[in-house]
């Protein structure tokens, strides 16, 4: 199923926003594809998990980078 059709247009938004604060914080040469998607993929589980805040979807993504 693709992510359009399992959260609402307000989650998609969160996810968007926290998704490009999070490759901000990569170093240079890193903020690649992959990179980007394993990011992407930590904050649609943090949805799933059903936090959809800005804040939670963004400290998922700070994590990813972390990670």
């Amino acid at each position: 199923m693709l992510t359009t059709n399992r959260f609402d247009s307000r989650t998609l938004a969160n996810m968007d926003v926290a998704l490009k604060s999070a490759c901000q914080h990569l170093s240079k040469g890193t903020d690649d594809h992959k990179t980007r998607r394993y990011i992407a993929r930590r904050t649609i589980k943090c949805a799933d998990r059903g936090d959809r805040t800005l804040g939670g979807l963004t400290e998922a993504g700070q994590a990813a980078v972390r990670s």
